[in-house]
C-alpha cells in the first residue's frame, strides 16, 4: 500500500462502532498495518476486521479507567514507527474530535515520524442518524456546537455557558452522562428554556443503541435513571423537537419574518 510506508503512523477514525460506518480508506489502512493501537471505545466488531498478521495493542483510554496515560501511548506509537512498523492508531469516532490527536501528532513530528490522519464518522452524526434527525434546521438551528463534558475529578466544567445557551443552535455534548445535572443547571441559568428538546443516545450505531427524548428541565433525572453504562451523547436544541412541532415552529418563524419585512 503506497500510502502507508514502513516507519509511519496513521491516526485512523474507527467511527462510532458499527463496522459498516468505517470509511473504505480506514479499512485499507487497518489491513495494511503491522501493529494497531486501539482505544476502549473502538467497537469489538471493528476489531474483528483486523487481519491475524496485525499485532493488536489495547491502550484502553476511557473516562475513569485509563490503562495507559497519554505520554505512554505517545511513546509506544513513536517507538513502533522508529522500529519500522506500519502503525495504525485506531480511535473511536473521528481522531480530530476530542480524540487527543494533537499530542500524538506532536510526538510523531518531534521524533521525525511521518504521521497522517484518516477521518471517521463522529458520534454526533451517528446519533442523529439513529434518531432520524438533522442536527441543523433552516430557520431554527443555524449553528452546531460540539463540546466535551469530561473534566478532571473535582473540577467544574470550564465552558462558555452563555454562548452555549443559544436557542438557535444545536449543542452536542460528548461524555455528558455524569455532567448532566451541571449541564442543565448552567444552560437553564443562562436563559435556555426548560422545555428545550433533548435526545440522549447511548451506544450510538451499535445493536444495543438506546435513544431517549426528554427536555432540558428533565435532563438530570433522565440521565440518572434511564441510561446504562455505555458511552452516551446529549443532543440539545430545537432540531431535536418532534417533527410536527418543528414544522409548526418553522412556519411561525417564517411568517413572523415576512410580516416584519413588510412593516
Amino acid at each position: 500500500m503506497s500510502e502507508f510506508e514502513a516507519g509511519s503512523v496513521w491516526l485512523v477514525g474507527a467511527g462510532p462502532g458499527d463496522p459498516d460506518l468505517l470509511t473504505r480508506k480506514a479499512e485499507r489502512l487497518i489491513r495494511a498495518a503491522s501493529v494497531l493501537f486501539h482505544d476502549a471505545l473502538v467497537g469489538p466488531r471493528v476489531l474483528d476486521l483486523v487481519p491475524p498478521h496485525v499485532r493488536l495493542v489495547s491502550v484502553g483510554k476511557r473516562s475513569g479507567r485509563h490503562s495507559k496515560d497519554q505520554k505512554s501511548i505517545d511513546r509506544l506509537i513513536v517507538e513502533a514507527a522508529l522500529a519500522g512498523e506500519r502503525v495504525v492508531r485506531l480511535k473511536g469516532g473521528d481522531p480530530a474530535i476530542f480524540g487527543r490527536a494533537t499530542e500524538e501528532l506532536d510526538a510523531c513530528r518531534a521524533a521525525g515520524v511521518p504521521v497522517r490522519i484518516c477521518p471517521g464518522i463522529t458520534a454526533a452524526s451517528a446519533a442523529a442518524a439513529g434518531l432520524g434527525a438533522s442536527l441543523t434546521l433552516r430557520g431554527l438551528a443555524r449553528k452546531l456546537t460540539f463540546v466535551t463534558a469530561h473534566a478532571r475529578a473535582g473540577e467544574a466544567l470550564d465552558l462558555d455557558w452563555a454562548a452555549l445557551a443559544d436557542p438557535q443552535a444545536t449543542l452536542a455534548i460528548y461524555m455528558g452522562k455524569k455532567a448532566a445535572p451541571e449541564v442543565a443547571k448552567n444552560l437553564l441559568g443562562h436563559g435556555l428554556s426548560p422545555d428545550t428538546p433533548i435526545a440522549l443516545v447511548e451506544n450510538a450505531s451499535l445493536p444495543q443503541e438506546r435513544r431517549l427524548r426528554t427536555t432540558l428541565g428533565l435532563l438530570p433525572l433522565t440521565a440518572r435513571s434511564a441510561l446504562g453504562d455505555g458511552p452516551a451523547l446529549i443532543l440539545i436544541g430545537e432540531a431535536l423537537r418532534d417533527r410536527g412541532e418543528v414544522v409548526n415552529r418553522y412556519s411561525e418563524n417564517s411568517l413572523t419574518r415576512r410580516e416584519g419585512s413588510r412593516t
